[in-house]
């Protein structure tokens, strides 16, 4: 289920991140796994964050294949260690909802909702991100995991 979605125009938000580069649809999960863990894991150990949920920016999507970066928001300057980098989520003017159900959902939901913002007649950008509001070691049922969706706008 997909809420009603608002235009709105965000401001930069810095962050630390993991770059990933022609990522099979299928292998996400398990980068997304080992992504998160390390991820949150030096942001915790640099006393950085994490200051708001988990995101996906994707980039250059191309059929079977992702490019994108696993991100967290941050309080203070990223050290690089390991695979994580200082970056941001940028300041952009988008279109947003929140998706209500399991993760094996998103790309269908994804799909809904760029249906809607092209019935809508505005131009979409190529990148989008999603940020993860439920924490699934809180909430347990994946059908009510809540996922915010945003779609950069030209």
């Amino acid at each position: 289920m997909l809420d009603p979605y608002q235009i709105l125009t965000t401001t930069a938000q810095p962050a630390a991140i993991i770059l990933f580069s022609s990522i099979r649809r299928e292998e996400i999960a398990q980068h997304m796994d080992a992504g998160i863990t390390e991820l949150l894991g030096i942001v915790a150990g640099q006393g950085i964050g994490p200051a708001g949920p988990l995101f996906a920016h994707h980039y250059a999507m191309r059929p079977g294949f992702f490019n994108f970066e696993l991100g967290v928001p941050v309080s203070g300057p990223v050290r690089p260690e390991g695979r994580v980098v200082a970056g941001e989520l940028p300041a952009a003017t988008i279109a947003r909802t929140i998706y209500h159900g399991p993760y094996e959902g998103l790309g269908e939901a994804w799909g809904d909702f760029k249906d809607l913002v092209e019935a809508a007649g505005l131009a979409m950008g190529p990148n989008l991100w999603e940020r993860y509001l439920s924490d699934p070691a809180v909430v347990t049922d994946p059908a009510a995991y809540q996922t915010e969706l945003n779609q950069l706008l030209l």
